[in-house]
């Protein structure tokens, strides 16, 4: 099949594909292609387009999702704890699937923040009080308490 992808080497638009297959756990696939007037091969690959997800944040300002952001919020909130990171990386995978999924454009912190609470709070409680206290920015030892209590109230 002749398909239009520009070499690298000479800069020719057609080339064909010689062998396909899925590349990183099924995220991407690799092409291996010929140029069809120079023959050198090149790789290529392709990968879902995703659309940006923007975040609302509580002060009412946009800005673009970043997985970093939130991974490094967990990763403090479990320092000392035993949550591994693959398990945090999975969780914030599944927190922006779970967006992308829904067709979402836009999603408020408090969405996310949510989200992150309840894996946190079924993952660790320790990691999860962390957050929350971050998160909710408790005022008192008594808004404290109450999140202990309903913690503690779940078990």
């Amino acid at each position: 099949m002749v398909l239009t992808m520009k070499c690298p080497f000479c800069g020719y638009l057609e080339s064909k594909v010689i062998d396909s297959r899925p590349a990183e756990e099924g995220g991407k696939i690799r092409r291996r292609r010929e140029c069809l007037k120079c023959s050198k091969r090149f790789t290529t690959y392709e990968v879902v387009e995703m659309l940006p997800l923007m975040v609302i944040k509580k002060n009412g300002t946009h800005e673009m999702f970043n997985r970093t952001k939130l991974l490094n919020g967990l990763l403090r909130a479990c320092e000392k704890r035993p949550v591994s990171l693959p398990q945090l990386e999975n969780m914030v995978d599944e927190i922006e699937s779970h967006f992308q999924n829904a067709l979402q454009r836009e999603v408020t912190s408090t969405q996310i923040g949510e989200m992150a609470l309840k894996r946190l709070r079924d993952l660790d409680q320790v990691a999860y009080i962390r957050f929350a206290s971050v998160y909710r920015d408790f005022q008192d030892i008594h808004s404290f308490l109450v999140e202990l209590e309903s913690l503690k109230g779940d078990q």
